[in-house]
């Protein structure tokens, strides 16, 4: 029995190398590799450009109320031969950023019955209307054009963060893929090691060394295991379909990740205990600088304390001033030889105040109000995510240590393995102690695959609780 199981042994060793040989021939998916076919081609990571694309063309439009404008005014009326009049106005006007608006244009009034407030024959003018008091600061055009810049700025932060989860839960998915391959693999391993096995003890029975029980409880292990395994590659081929999920090619079409994709194999042979680890006090004084939630509602906060200086204006009274410069012809040779207001000018003032303002003072506190509400968001948030990555990193802390107990608990489990078997071969024991003890080991070695897996997710948690997965 001794020289069979050695040669058990040998035939295990040679098939291990196989299975390498195999993987080798695969084609191998790592964790960069699926985080790169996410950003480029997954159609979340492609909608998320499209919230800056948004609002860069919102800022666009905000732009277009300081277009300068060209009008044109032609209007004609003559009945039973007789010119009432010809009105002819072509005039442009130029909106600016600090609230004055500057027009200039020409006139041609003809007819014996124009309006008396016109300028008859031919005439030029430049004019400017400006706001003294409500508007001269802000106004509606350059609120919203400050708004709309805001906008572009949360939207980038918004994308990152919707880019941050998206990435997060393809990583979550990968690991659970690798998790359920590896079991797969061990599973696939202990049957063919198991089939050996039953075939050595039959020999064994044939020959008069074992007991005929012992085949039933190698032939028991055997097709327990096999029950397990089909178990796993169920629980494979879910994993695999649910990565498939997020695998996108440039067409923007989706594809089933192929059985002859593997994982990155590498990440099994990592020593977990010197293995590199985010450090708590930086990630948290990432996430708490640059986390893109936290980046968001600043910019957002930014926003509403245009709208509180945009809603004081309301407070104040509006007083317009309107003055244009006049000339007679087209020739604007004399258009500023002569004082504003002595000669040729045209000037208008306008005031106007509520007497109880009370709809422009509910608005100025409503204003205030949402940026209050808005401060207690931002420190409720910056308290949850900083707890989150606390508890990110504690997960990660734990699952090391884990790692390292069912380390050193598969170790242990091989070793009083290969004692049983020893024993089992010069007969000191029995087929059901060492089916007990390779269960153990089984499921040991099960438990450790989604340690592993696990250990790595919570490194890329703690990047994600930081906001920092890109």
């Amino acid at each position: 029995m001794t020289m069979r199981y050695t040669s058990l042994c040998l035939f295990l060793v040679f098939s291990t190398a196989v299975c390498q040989l195999v993987v080798a021939q695969e084609k191998i998916l790592s964790l960069e590799n699926t985080l790169d076919i996410v950003r480029k081609y997954h159609p979340v990571a492609k909608q998320s450009v499209l919230l800056v694309d948004m609002a860069e063309a919102n800022l666009q439009s905000s732009r277009g109320a300081f277009d300068p404008s060209f009008y044109t005014r032609n209007e004609k009326k003559t009945f039973d031969g007789k010119n009432y009049f010809n009105y002819s106005n072509p005039e442009l006007k130029i909106p600016t950023w600090f609230g004055i608006n500057v027009k200039a244009g020409l006139e041609n009034n003809q007819g014996g019955s124009i309006n008396p407030e016109l300028t008859p024959n031919k005439s030029t003018y430049l004019g400017v209307s400006f706001p003294v008091l409500k508007g001269l600061l802000l106004d509606q055009r350059r609120a919203a054009l400050q708004q709309s810049k805001l906008m572009v700025q949360m939207n980038k932060q918004e994308q990152l963060l919707v880019l941050n989860d998206l990435l997060f839960d393809a990583a979550e998915v990968y690991w659970r893929w690798v998790a359920a391959y590896q079991i797969h693999e061990v599973l696939s391993s202990a049957v063919i090691f198991n089939q050996k096995r039953f075939e050595f003890v039959k020999l064994a029975f044939v020959s008069g060394d074992r007991a005929a029980i012992d085949t039933t409880e190698a032939l028991s292990q055997l097709q327990t295991i096999q029950t397990i395994q089909s178990q796993a590659w169920l629980e494979l081929q879910k994993q695999r379909l649910l990565l498939s999920n997020f695998m996108w090619n440039e067409n923007a079409e989706a594809y089933e990740l192929a059985d002859e994709i593997v994982p990155d194999p590498s990440w099994n042979m990592v020593n977990i205990v010197n293995y590199p680890k985010p450090l708590l006090d930086e990630s948290i004084s990432q996430a708490s600088l640059a986390h893109p939630k936290l980046l968001s509602l600043g910019v957002k906060q930014r926003v509403l304390e245009v709208d509180k200086r945009l809603k004081f204006q309301s407070l104040l009274p509006s007083l317009d001033l309107k003055y244009n410069f006049l000339n007679e012809g087209y020739s604007t040779n004399k258009l500023f030889a002569q004082p504003l207001l002595e000669n040729n000018y045209k000037f208008g003032l306008q005031f106007g105040m509520p007497l109880f303002q009370r709809e422009a003072r509910g608005d100025y506190r409503a204003a205030k109000i949402r940026i209050t509400d808005l401060d207690y968001t931002q420190q409720q948030t910056r308290t949850q995510i900083i707890n989150k990555v606390k508890a990110s990193y504690n997960e990660l802390l734990a699952t090391q240590n884990q790692v390292l107990l069912y380390q050193g608990n598969v170790q242990n489990q091989q070793l009083l393995l290969k004692a049983e078997e020893t024993k089992f071969s010069i007969g000191e024991s029995s087929m059901f102690l060492v089916n007990t003890r390779e269960t153990k080991l089984l499921e040991s070695q099960q438990k450790l695959a989604e340690l592993k897996a696990k250990f790595f997710k919570s490194i890329l948690a703690i990047q994600w609780s930081a906001g920092q997965i890109r």
